[in-house]
């Protein structure tokens, strides 16, 4: 890997790092550049945008990252789609603990500090959440063979998971995302004999 590359790459990581534990407005780039180990102007080399420009590439390449490895984590759950939901929400909760709850969903303080305040970066973390919706309805056609049915849940999966995780960092216990999971689980399995049903 050339130093360059090196560089960008530690600032990636260490500002995707600051921004999912202390937010967006609570991070500063003299704080990345520092626990990075570059400079600001370093950030300024890469990001001509500055903070704007970075957040931007944070949320977008994490986005991209979180949604491959949820991915991962329901293709090697149980065989049954409805238990591999609940199976993901077991593994976020497993997860979250292990990061002694600091580390949870990678643009989800970001999403809830711009929406109202930054429109390109609202519209970025718009992006990266459509991106998910659209995977996770994919899956959801497992569950449902029904394209409207299987969005619904789609988008049900990823509010209560987005919803678990900050009563889960709130409460530091994984109770939350495990609650979550079975929810989820009786809601697919609902779901699916009320569709098999013809209802």
């Amino acid at each position: 890997m050339s130093m360059t590359r090196d560089t960008r790459e530690r600032i990636t990581t260490t500002a995707t790092t600051l921004f999912r534990r202390q937010g967006w407005t609570g991070t500063g780039l003299a704080q990345i550049a520092a626990e990075s180990g570059t400079g600001v102007g370093s950030i300024y080399h890469f990001f001509g945008g500055g903070k704007d420009a970075l957040t931007a590439e944070v949320v977008r390449d994490g986005g991209r990252a979180y949604g491959a490895y949820v991915a991962a984590v329901l293709a090697d759950g149980p065989g049954d789609p409805v238990d591999a939901l609940g199976h993901a929400f077991v593994r976020a909760a497993e997860d979250l603990a292990a990061s002694d709850y600091a580390d949870a969903c990678p643009i989800a303080t970001i999403a809830l500090e711009v929406a109202s305040t930054h429109e390109p970066l609202r519209v970025a973390t718009a992006e990266v959440f459509a991106s998910w919706i659209e995977a996770l309805s994919a899956f959801c056609r497992g569950v449902v063979d029904d394209e409207a049915e299987a969005r619904d849940l789609a988008y049900a999966v990823l509010t209560m998971l987005e919803g678990a995780f900050v009563l889960a960092r709130s409460s530091r216990s994984r109770e939350p995302l495990l609650a979550a999971g079975r929810g989820v689980v009786r809601l697919a399995e609902g779901q699916r004999d009320r569709v098999a049903r013809g209802g």
